[in-house]
């Protein structure tokens, strides 16, 4: 069995955590939520300002998750950071559960209910504005799937936030080139991310998006521009982590793993 490389014990515990979800009834987006990782850790781990025994805290920065469908990267990080029990991860999509297959603002610690795409990112701007008015020094960081960008209310957030200047906003663009049709830029070539992100008035940075340090200082580094909006292109891999599934666009969403595919992708995660 191939095992994984390039990822350290802490972001192969992270995945493990979000197969806890998986295997509670076989299926959900593994594609989204195992690309997204390394980003959603670093966000927690090392640059929002929250807590976690008061997850409205005011004072807190927001993250919003707009590809709601990738919530398990999510949930397993709040669920490391103790905002519900890793427990509960088991509950994932189960009837009654409060962990559904899009990221919903009932779990503590998410920030807005996501999923219809191209959402997120106006609701982002909402917030940013919000603190500025409320003279706040809160931070809002909006997650957006590089396919999402195919939906225009994202660009029409783009010109608002670049209108008001808000330097309070980071957009993340968790850039896999894949979606459930097939590689993003047979879909909607956006061109350079980068470069379309600057042309509506963001200063933006490329980064690896499954590169720790690399994000740590690319993140800790907004507003890369005191009277505009920011943009971090992350360059990742989808299904990172799963040598088997990596760049496949089968398994944006799976609906049918068994016992024998669970062995499969456990094998690939683990250290040594």
């Amino acid at each position: 069995m191939t095992k994984t490389t390039g990822l350290d014990e802490r972001s192969l515990y992270l995945r493990r955590q979000v197969m806890k979800g998986l295997a509670s009834t076989g299926k959900g987006h593994v594609g989204s939520a195992f690309s997204l990782i390394e980003i959603i850790r670093v966000l927690y781990d090392d640059v929002l300002r929250f807590n976690p025994r008061e997850p409205h805290w005011p004072e807190r920065d927001r993250c919003i998750l707009s590809p709601g469908h990738g919530c398990l990267a999510l949930y397993a990080v709040l669920a490391d950071k103790l905002f519900f029990s890793a427990d509960e991860l088991s509950s994932f999509v189960q009837l009654d559960s409060r962990l559904g297959g899009c990221s919903e603002s009932t779990v503590p610690g998410v920030e807005a209910t996501t999923g219809s795409l191209g959402h997120g990112f106006s609701v982002g701007v909402g917030m940013a504005l919000a603190a500025r008015i409320q003279r706040r020094d809160s931070r809002v960081y909006v997650i957006v799937g590089d396919g999402e960008l195919g939906e225009g209310s994202n660009w029409e957030a783009a010109m608002c936030a670049s209108k008001h200047k808000l330097s309070n906003l980071t957009v993340i663009v968790d850039d896999n080139k894949v979606q459930c049709s097939g590689p993003t830029h047979r879909v909607s070539n956006f061109g350079s991310l980068a470069e379309k992100f600057t042309s509506f008035g963001f200063l933006a940075q490329e980064v690896d998006g499954h590169d720790l340090n690399a994000l740590k200082r690319v993140f800790q580094g907004v507003p890369y521009d005191v009277g505009r909006p920011s943009a971090v292109i992350c360059h990742t891999v989808m299904s990172k982590g799963l040598p088997f599934a990596e760049n496949d666009a089968e398994w944006h969403w799976k609906s049918n793993l068994d016992q024998e595919m669970f062995v499969k992708m456990h094998a690939a995660l683990v250290t040594g």
